[in-house]
């Protein structure tokens, strides 16, 4: 029986752990929390943990889901039906523990177990030692696996970009992964940099709280027309910081209490030894073979790098996948292949203008034809086109109505057509739903 290494038992590792465990492997899961969820678990806790770790979850509190709940279950394994589509973090959790517990993974994680590092068994060998440190009773163990799993997620390390005078500024100076509670808002003036999926749904957190919000990105018009409460101002990059305010780029100057910094994550991989020959390259983690496999050591993966794409059907994807070589059922692609693969898609990124921190995004440009390229590659059943069509929809809505879009239902009708309303309109929406769906 082949020996399978999970490090994470958020939601790409106990999929992971799920598919693995359906080829007969034998399934161990590292989780350095106490908990299921990864960065879905909210805890008060900042800066590090109890063990005297970085705190690993960037959750705060009050959060919904910015994309649909229809597209964030498993396949055959689908959230809970409700009215709404965007749900709550905490719904999102008890989901993820109740895959966990259906598909018998909860009984293969070693909580508290802190993996120090991985590194390749010898320079011949395909298999791996990993030594790892039980948070509890400080007792350090080393074991050997066939395959590793690598689903450490890439939302807990931060980037704070260095601006000329950060270190003097005299007020609160804060990174959305420490964020918790909108009350440390109140009554501040706040300067939020960032524009992402958190940059935007937290500039709306500060809003109700703060007396002023400075909303600090270099996106293009189209977000500076989105409509924002009126205590939102829309200025332009940082150039510098004072001891009490922020210049920008265009010469203006604005006094600022708090500097809240929505500006991502680091791709971190603390425990892999330089053997393993995995190099993070301002988040361009390479080399490897479709955002998946360890080309110069395939029998580690890593699940879950890609971004803007439906998260739960690419990890579960991306998942059997990787099964499908290790399980025998298909030979593991030689090291040609796999270096003409990333070569070609990276340079046509290149070719685009994207820069090595877009490496693994994909959104609505590359996220298709990336899940049809590992479904034929791997000869396993795709993600159904609808489940890509209501991602790029919710985004573009996410886009257009920043404060209202949650406020959608979908639904879908079969593996090529989805429907939606307003939630206010839910009542004769299920009605017409239900017909619809009696007609196909």
């Amino acid at each position: 029986m082949k020996r399978y290494c999970i490090i994470g038992a958020g939601a790409s590792g106990i999929c992971a752990a799920k598919t693995a465990l359906e080829a007969d492997g034998h399934v161990t899961i590292f989780e350095r929390t106490d908990r299921i969820g990864g960065t879905w678990v909210y805890t008060e806790e900042v800066g590090t943990d109890r063990y005297g770790e970085p705190v690993h979850s960037s959750m705060y509190q009050g959060l919904r889901t910015n994309l649909p709940k229809e597209i964030m279950g498993f396949p055959g394994f689908e959230m809970p039906q409700q009215d709404a589509s965007y749900v709550r973090s905490d719904e999102v959790l008890q989901f993820l523990q109740d895959y966990a517990d259906s598909y018998d993974v909860t009984n293969r994680i070693n909580f508290a177990h802190l993996v120090e590092e991985v590194k390749p068994a010898t320079s011949d060998s395909n298999g791996w030692t990993v030594r790892i440190r039980n948070l509890v009773d400080g007792s350090i163990r080393t074991e050997s696996y066939d395959f590793v799993l690598v689903c450490n997620g890439h939302y807990h390390t931060p980037h704070i970009p260095s601006y000329a005078g950060r270190d003097r500024f005299r007020g609160l100076q804060l990174h959305s992964h420490d964020y918790r509670k909108p009350d440390v808002f109140r009554d501040q003036i706040v300067l939020v940099i960032g524009a992402g999926p958190s940059g935007t749904d937290l500039t709306l957190e500060a809003a109700t709280k703060a007396k002023t919000v400075y909303f600090s990105h270099h996106v293009p018009d189209k977000l500076k027309r989105l409509v924002f409460p009126a205590n939102v101002i829309q200025v332009p990059d940082v150039l510098r910081i004072h001891t009490d305010s922020v210049e920008f780029q265009d010469g203006s100057n604005h006094p600022v209490t708090v500097i809240f910094y929505c500006t991502g994550y680091r791709y971190s991989f603390p425990f892999l030894h330089p053997d393993c020959g995995v190099d993070v390259d301002d988040n361009w983690v390479r080399p490897l073979y479709k955002h998946v496999l360890n080309v110069n050591h395939p029998t580690m993966a890593f699940i879950g790098l890609p971004f803007y794409v439906c998260a739960t059907l690419m990890f579960e994807l991306q998942a059997r996948f990787c099964i499908a070589f290790y399980s025998g059922h298909l030979p593991i692609p030689d090291r040609k292949e796999m270096l003409d693969d990333q070569a070609r898609e990276m340079n046509e990124r290149w070719s685009r203008g994207l820069k090595k921190r877009q490496a693994h995004m994909m959104g609505a440009d590359y996220q298709r034809s990336y899940y049809k390229s590992l479904a034929e590659r791997a000869q396993i059943t795709p993600i159904p086109e609808v489940m890509t069509d209501i991602h790029i929809d919710s985004g573009q809505r996410k886009k257009d109505d920043l404060q209202h879009y949650r406020n959608d239902v979908y639904r879908i009708v079969d593996g090529n057509t989805f429907v939606k309303c307003d939630i206010s309109e839910v009542a004769c929406f299920k009605e017409d739903f239900n017909v619809q769906t009696q007609a196909n």
